[in-house]
């Protein structure tokens, strides 16, 4: 019956619309996304009320994978149902897919020209520059003591020097969280959540007292449906896969490898490209490390979540390895894509499916756990990682012994000041950059 009065008051027609509209607009990274559905849900539409919103988010925060997208699948579920919540996780991703993989048909088709080189020179040390800043917003909320910015130290050490595979520190990490929560609970106490808010923007349609729904309450029945039907259709497009390539085919070993990634997104995006680049580029030889720059580049610039350049890889890793021959570049790029997206969003549509119902039963102030906070310690490390290495990749393109690229590291160093100082969105950080390297290489 509630779940009824809530489809009447929220048609399903109406919100389709507004998830759709979304996957299109979406830009800025889980920030920017989350502050629109923000903006529109709780304040505008009135759909969902404050304290349900940020408890759905708090829940999301402690999952790996795409904390927006998954906020999204969340909210989706929470006013209509299992199939809101596809509807709404799917239409925030198949945007970006198809988006995605026409820039990257036109990057690997046209990438050559004077004038897209141009623009990728100017926007690769932007994309440098920003990832620094987020190692700077996520270090600056998560490490409030010397015990975790030493976990970030070691966790860098680990990654730069000793080439650490990114999941085992995720799990060293947590297990440290695990018994620096039971010595030191102060000291691994959580930190960086989402404190309510003390706003009032009305009453809402899911309101602070509205009662759960009844497709929102826990059962065991329920429970093991969804995961056997999820664990399901990976399992089937796998065996599908290994099947007709082979369990060493490509598109097979995108499958399992994504799958991986999907379960060590910790921290977001910039937390698993290490893993990404070691699997795609060092592993597999999907791609080459100035191609995977080159991907966050066109990540960047479209909507949908960061995590997206996963179809990236998969597009020129299924284009490099010609799996169809060499006459069908186009179609096997867009089923390497394909195959990477769904195994890297399948694990969150179970995440919320199996555990909305159990945090919506016990709806209060959700914190963060003491391995979470140990993990988040050591992605802040993962991330400069990240940074030294696209740093490298940009300032000195054909090695240290080449020349310097001394314009490059200027425009970088402008984005950082940009966005650092002047709290100038990435976008338009990026549109700039494009810009001026676009004007650098005409005159040159």
């Amino acid at each position: 019956m509630i779940n009824k009065t809530i489809d009447n008051k929220i048609p399903f027609g109406e919100a389709l619309i507004y998830w759709f509209k979304l996957g299109f607009i979406s830009f800025g990274g889980p920030a920017g996304q989350i502050s629109m559905m923000h903006q529109e849900l709780v304040e505008k539409r009135r759909w969902i009320s404050e304290h349900r919103f940020l408890h759905a988010l708090n829940y999301t925060m402690v999952l790996p994978g795409p904390e927006a997208q998954q906020l999204a699948t969340y909210i989706g579920w929470l006013m209509h149902g299992v199939w809101g919540g596809i509807a709404a996780g799917i239409l925030f991703v198949i945007p970006s897919l198809f988006i995605l993989s026409i820039l990257t048909y036109i990057y690997l088709s046209f990438g050559d020209l004077p004038s897209i080189e141009g623009v990728l020179y100017g926007i690769k040390p932007a994309v440098t520059a920003i990832v620094v800043f987020a190692a700077y917003r996520i270090g600056s909320r998560a490490l409030g003591n010397n015990i975790l910015r030493t976990m970030a130290l070691l966790a860098f050490i680990a990654i730069f020097v000793l080439a650490i595979p990114f999941p085992y520190i995720v799990l060293m990490a947590g297990l440290i969280g695990i018994a620096g929560g039971m010595v030191m609970p102060d000291k691994f106490s959580a930190g960086g959540g989402h404190a309510a808010s003390d706003k009032a923007y009305g009453p809402a349609v899911i309101d602070d007292d509205t009662p759960i729904p009844d497709h929102a309450k826990f059962r065991w029945s329920r429970f093991a449906m969804f995961l056997l039907v999820g664990l399901s259709i990976g399992a089937a497009v796998m065996a599908l896969l290994t099947i007709n390539y082979g369990w060493d085919g490509v598109l097979t070993q995108m499958s399992w490898f994504f799958t991986k990634a999907a379960l060590v997104t910790f921290g977001g995006a910039y937390a698993v490209l290490p893993y990404v680049y070691q699997g795609g580029v060092e592993q597999y030889g999907w791609l080459t490390g100035t191609q995977m720059i080159d991907g966050l580049a066109l990540g960047e610039t479209t909507p949908g979540p960061l995590i997206m350049v996963v179809a990236f890889v998969g597009f020129v890793g299924a284009w490099t390895k010609e799996i169809f021959g060499p006459e069908m570049l186009p179609l096997a790029g867009l089923a390497g894509a394909s195959v990477a997206t769904l195994f890297t969003f399948l694990p969150s549509f179970l995440f919320i499916l199996l555990g909305g119902p159990m945090v919506e039963a016990t709806r209060g102030d959700m914190k963060f756990t003491a391995p979470l906070t140990g993990i988040t310690a050591a992605v802040v490390g993962v991330i400069l990682n990240l940074a030294v290495f696209f740093a490298y990749h940009v300032l000195w393109p054909e090695g240290m012994d080449a020349t310097f690229e001394w314009f490059a590291a200027l425009i970088g160093l402008g984005a950082f000041i940009a966005l650092f100082r002047y709290k100038i969105g990435i976008i338009t950080v990026i549109a700039a950059s494009a810009g001026v390297g676009l004007t650098y290489s005409l005159i040159l």
